[in-house]
């Protein structure tokens, strides 16, 4: 094998023996903690697109007394 080859292949292999190694430090969340944060950011988005829809309405009335 070229040598040129060899090295690329190395280099390949050594990132992801790198990412093995990286992946077992990683501290997951329990799944209560996810399914319970999953939920609030679901909430927030719901409030949120509420409140633009609400203020959508608002500016159309208010500019439609305007013309």
């Amino acid at each position: 094998m070229d040598p040129k080859v060899q090295q690329i292949v190395n280099s390949i292999q050594t990132y992801f023996r790198g990412v093995r190694t990286e992946w077992g430090k990683i501290n997951w969340p329990e799944r209560k903690q996810v399914i319970t944060e999953t939920v609030f950011v679901i909430i927030i988005v719901f409030v949120f697109t509420v409140a633009v829809y609400l203020m959508d309405i608002i500016f159309k009335s208010i500019f439609g007394l305007i013309k």
